[in-house]
């Protein structure tokens, strides 16, 4: 659903809204039951677009995921195959929380000869930040 259709819907049910609760009021149906009954489905098509619109980019991550290791198995030499849109693919792999894989994947390129050192850098900054996350939650568990 684009943008526009969003609109669409939500200044549809804002408007219908205020019409359903008084129509619901001259039949006889309390205004709480009408006010509960569109708030129900109100949060159950929020919901809905909200599942939606994290299976999309996640699947859009998949796509940029597989790009990005079929460029690298193409090219293993060449720093700028490491890279799907701006992205690295060692940032890809954290954002699915596969850091042993992003690990591998960061110490292969800082062994290249053309990798900057400002992204092997914050890189590796990114896979910390990450273990430590892992670790403050594994801790939390306990």
């Amino acid at each position: 659903m684009n943008y526009a259709a969003t609109l669409a819907v939500l200044v549809v049910l804002a408007f219908c809204f205020p019409l359903t609760v008084r129509l619901g009021a001259q039949l006889g149906v309390p205004e709480v039951y009408t006010a509960s009954a569109l708030g129900a489905i109100l949060t159950f098509a929020l919901a809905a677009y909200l599942v939606r619109w994290q299976v999309g980019r996640h699947r859009d991550t998949l796509e940029r995921l597989e790009t990005a290791r079929s460029q690298v198995a193409a090219d293993p030499e060449n720093p700028r195959a490491y890279f799907v849109g701006g992205e690295h693919l060692g940032t890809i792999l954290l954002r699915l929380d596969r850091r042993r894989e992003a690990a591998e994947v960061i110490d292969r390129y800082a062994r290249l000869g053309g990798a900057r050192e400002s992204e092997i850098i914050a890189l590796r900054e990114a896979l910390s930040g990450a273990e430590r996350r892992q670790h403050r939650a594994q801790g939390k568990e306990v």
